[in-house]
């Protein structure tokens, strides 16, 4: 762990990982793995690779048709922002994918800010179909920034090349990746493991195990670790999910970190199934995610915005208000925001 990552919060492993003198999650071979009772990566994948590669060649030379209202226009969207920020209170606005700006506990937050163009490497890989929400330049002062994993639709270099201010804010990251971001200027880097906690004036950051993996490069699968975030302030207690399957270890941290009061959940991105269940939730799967947190408030991320997978780019969110309904969540408690969109997150005192 690197030097000020704090690790009050940390839980006494299972007795059987105890006894071999590491969690379960850290490998023999210094590599990580998911939560005990997650879905596999499945070899079954391969044979599935092919048709999926080809359709989405297909799909990335298709026009998308994007639904009026879907994206502010970038004058309303930043003058709502402004609003927001000068009047006192938590607010929440959707930058796109799973890149948010929160305003919590008087801290400007900033997560997975995949805000350019491209999720790869040198103008390579998907592009986004839809702009920034917010352009950067419009953007306030960020306090905290939150990265789940080293994916390129999270962890976007030419954007983080483009943050001011890098020596004002902490970057609290999971395991092995605070030398990504010492090596492009950022000197306050926190990194913690599942379940290890970092404060920042008076909003706790906590690191929790998802189902996912990682990778930058051909050769470095699952050599930095992937997790989702709690952050808590005295008024309010929120999860960032990052990128995530659905398993048994949302019901552990609904019991030991719950109730949150907003949880920013993964809805898109979920097919084929064989190939995507052990990385993404499907929206029905992500409403189980937000029962099991026990989150009161349920907010759909990582859809339309770049094209990963083959599902309707637009059917997430029907999807997501269905299945939420049905669970009889109020539908003032399913949020499917606009990209650029701010909303106050009024709510609940979290309980201590």
């Amino acid at each position: 762990m690197k030097k000020g990552a704090a690790k009050k919060g940390r839980q006494k492993p299972p007795e059987g990982e105890a006894a071999q003198g590491r969690p379960f999650h850290h490998l023999p071979d210094g590599t990580f793995r998911n939560p005990k009772g997650s879905p596999k990566r499945s070899m079954g994948r391969l044979k599935h690779a092919g048709p999926f590669f080809y359709e989405m060649l297909k799909i990335g030379m298709r026009k998308v048709d994007v639904p009026e209202g879907h994206v502010l226009p970038r004058a309303e969207a930043v003058r709502s922002l402004g609003e927001h920020a000068a009047e006192p209170g938590d607010f929440l606005t959707w930058l796109g994918h799973a890149a948010f700006l929160i305003r919590i506990g008087g801290l400007n937050v900033l997560t997975d800010p995949y805000l350019t163009s491209y999720a790869g490497p040198a103008g390579l890989g998907p592009r986004r179909f839809v702009k920034c929400g917010i352009p950067m330049s419009a953007l306030p002062r960020i306090d905290l920034l939150v990265v789940s994993h080293n994916h390129y639709d999270h962890l976007d270099e030419r954007a983080l090349a483009r943050l001011p201010d890098k020596a004002h804010m902490t970057v609290v990251v999971p395991l092995r990746l605070a030398s990504f971001f010492h090596e492009r200027g950022f000197p306050n880097v926190v990194e913690l493991d599942w379940h290890e906690s970092h404060k920042v004036k008076g909003v706790t950051v906590t690191a929790l195990p998802v189902v996912h993996w990682s990778r930058r490069s051909g050769f470095d699968t699952n050599r930095t670790l992937w997790a989702g975030f709690a952050l808590r302030s005295k008024d309010h207690n929120l999860f960032f999910g990052g990128d995530s399957g659905y398993g048994p270890v949302f019901k552990e941290l609904g019991a030991q970190y719950g109730p949150f009061d907003t949880a920013l959940l993964g809805i898109g991105a979920y097919e084929p199934r064989v190939m995507m269940k052990a990385s993404h939730a499907n929206p029905e799967e992500a409403v189980q995610m937000g029962l099991d947190l026990r989150a009161r408030r349920l907010v759909g991320m990582h859809w339309g915005t770049v094209l990963l997978t083959v599902e309707p780019p637009f059917e997430p969110p029907e999807r997501f208000l269905k299945a939420g309904a049905e669970q009889g969540i109020a539908p003032s408690d399913l949020w499917i925001m606009a990209i650029g969109e701010t909303r106050p997150l009024r709510g609940w005192p979290s309980n201590e």
